[in-house]
């Protein structure tokens, strides 16, 4: 035996401490589970294929691994596509006038539009390949996600602490060190935890990704997705409970071995002066800090990546590129502002020829009527919502150790398919002889709300630690709280789950207003109804009626209500 103080540390660590050894299985594990995964997606396949699907429980691992795959390569598309907009819309106001209206139209459009428009695209990219139409699930869960991480982000840029950008000038920060320095990181908390909405947000469209209809074939790729699909027409309630309870523990291990350590990691972001007495934990983090091997060989990646964009840091001549903001140039913006108004002028044009030749103006009165049905459920909703879901979430932003505990239900929570509520509210409806017009507007909400509580969460758990101080030695108490201290806290949070709850609730209404079980379909007035009803009749030019007065709506909506409100954000209320 030797003495380890008569040797270097690095000779002793050489091989590794215990706990390298003791997490040497677990990566060994996921590393194995990646490359068989994604071996599986590449795999020679011509379209008109069967892909069996099995009911059987032993099968849901591999769906498991399958979806989740799937939507950590969506989540991975989904924070580059959320910085690059973040950056482009916050330092450029020419870019930022058609951005984000263009988001606004983005996260408006039904995932199933997204589907039928790309999926034959990706299949013609990969010709007797799977991965065609692996990528164009892919790409529909990330519509699922997107949105929301990058209004999350832009909204964190735009809210930056003064004293904080005028450190950047000081020590002459190019535009790249900038953004990696101090935006990123001060974005960080609440980027993380809408990055586990958008991760519970994809499981409400996994379905409709997984099981994909193109040129007359039915595709449904191997996944908890097409499980769900298959039990649902089967009828097949215990089958529906193997799904759920595999989803739990799919969630369960994606938050242990994944979110729980980057919330954890991502505490020493927080913008604050001293250290917070309760602080997020993870097993996994404690493990990996401990580690040698395992954590010399993470420093070794993130060099490698440090190094890798150090071209952005630089500019041609070697100089430093400064921080500093360019003042717009006037005749360039004029000109700018003059394309975008022509763009939309040959659109308007383009429009009423398509309305006057194919639907007729007494069409689009009474959709904008159905329009306004659809708004009225949205804004209510979300209003109850934020009264029920914004004291929940301060709470548990405020409490680390409860966040960390409830971290996970909240996720499930989500992440639930809401449609497998439809038919428990199709007979409870049927069976209390209830309004339809009333009672099916609270499933536009329900896989929507948690937009909120994540952003909400965010928000809370990144309030200063010496403001929480100051506010307590103040004697603050009650509504004066709320006013003074609380409800500016969160309110950036706040609007950004607003906008995405909103825009997610339209989207839902297509599938809320408009439900069938078995024979029984039931019907509320308003502008979901109306394009899930001229979907299943096939009338196309009505369709993108619908679907056109909807992002006329959620675009008002955002412009007239939510961005005020981001700019009350940005100039009043935060911190």
């Amino acid at each position: 035996m030797f003495d380890k103080r008569f040797f270097p540390r690095q000779v002793v660590a050489s091989g590794g401490n215990r706990w390298d050894w003791a997490l040497l299985p677990l990566v060994l594990a996921l590393l194995f589970a990646l490359a068989w995964g994604g071996s599986q997606m590449a795999r020679p396949y011509e379209l008109g294929e069967t892909l069996p699907i099995s009911l059987d429980p032993w099968m849901l691992p591999y769906y498991l691994l399958r979806t989740t795959l799937r939507m950590f390569l969506a989540l991975g598309a989904s924070l580059v596509f959320s910085c690059v907009f973040a950056v482009l819309a916050t330092k450029y106001r020419a870019t930022e006038k058609v951005l984000v209206p263009l988001l606004d139209i983005l996260q408006s459009i039904p995932i199933l539009g997204f589907l039928s428009i790309t999926v034959t695209g990706f299949i013609a990219l990969f010709p007797g390949n799977l991965l065609g139409v692996e990528c164009a699930a892919i790409f529909a869960i990330f519509t699922s996600q997107a949105w929301n991480m990058a209004f999350s982000l832009y909204q964190s840029l735009r809210t930056v602490p003064a004293e904080l950008g005028e450190a950047a000038k000081v020590f002459q920060l190019s535009g790249w060190q900038r953004f990696w320095r101090l935006e990123l990181p001060f974005a960080m908390p609440g980027l993380l935890w809408n990055m586990m909405m958008s991760m519970s947000g994809g499981w409400f469209f996994v379905v409709a990704s997984e099981a994909i209809s193109v040129s007359n074939q039915n595709i449904k790729l191997p996944g908890v997705g097409s499980y769900i699909a298959m039990a649902i027409e089967a009828r097949d309630m215990g089958a529906i409970g193997w799904a759920i309870l595999g989803m739990l523990i799919g969630i369960t291990l994606y938050d242990q071995l994944f979110f729980r350590p980057l919330i954890a990691w991502a505490d020493r972001f927080k913008f604050e002066e001293g250290g917070s007495e309760d602080t997020p934990n993870s097993w996994l983090l404690t493990w990996l800090r401990r580690t040698d091997r395992i954590k010399h060989a993470v420093h070794r990646v993130t060099g490698l990546l440090d190094r890798s964009v150090a071209l952005f840091r630089r500019d041609h001549d070697g100089t430093s590129i400064k921080a500093r903001p360019q003042p717009p140039n006037a005749t360039a913006m004029r000109v700018w502002d003059a394309t975008i108004a022509a763009a939309v002028l040959v659109a308007v044009l383009w429009l009423a020829r398509f309305i006057h030749t194919e639907v007729g103006w007494r069409e689009v009165g009474h959709v904008f009527v159905l329009g306004l049905y659809t708004m009225v459920r949205v804004l209510v909703l979300i209003a109850l919502a934020a009264l029920v879901w914004v004291p929940i979430g301060v709470w548990i932003g405020m409490n680390p150790r409860w966040a960390g505990r409830l971290q996970g239900v909240a996720q499930f929570m989500a992440a639930f398919p809401a449609n497998l509520m439809f038919p428990v509210a199709v007979l409870f409806i049927v069976r209390w002889q209830l309004n339809p017009n009333i009672w099916l507007a609270p499933l536009m909400v329900l896989g929507t709300q948690w937009y909120l509580l994540f952003n909400v969460i965010a928000g809370a758990s990144s309030v200063p630690t010496e403001l929480r101080y100051a506010a307590q030695n103040l004697g603050l108490k009650g509504w004066l709280m709320w006013r003074r201290y609380l409800l500016p806290a969160v309110f950036p949070s706040f609007v950004t789950g607003a906008i995405t709850a909103s825009g997610g609730s339209w989207n839902a209404s297509i599938v809320a207003e408009y439900v069938t079980w078995g024979d029984t379909t039931l019907k509320a007035a308003g502008l979901g109804s109306y394009i899930a009803e001229m979907t299943a009749i096939g009338d196309f030019p009505r369709i993108a009626l619908g679907i056109g007065v909807m992002c006329v709506f959620v675009m008002g909506m955002n412009h007239f209500v939510w961005r005020r409100l981001y700019d009350l954000a940005e100039n009043r209320m935060h911190f």
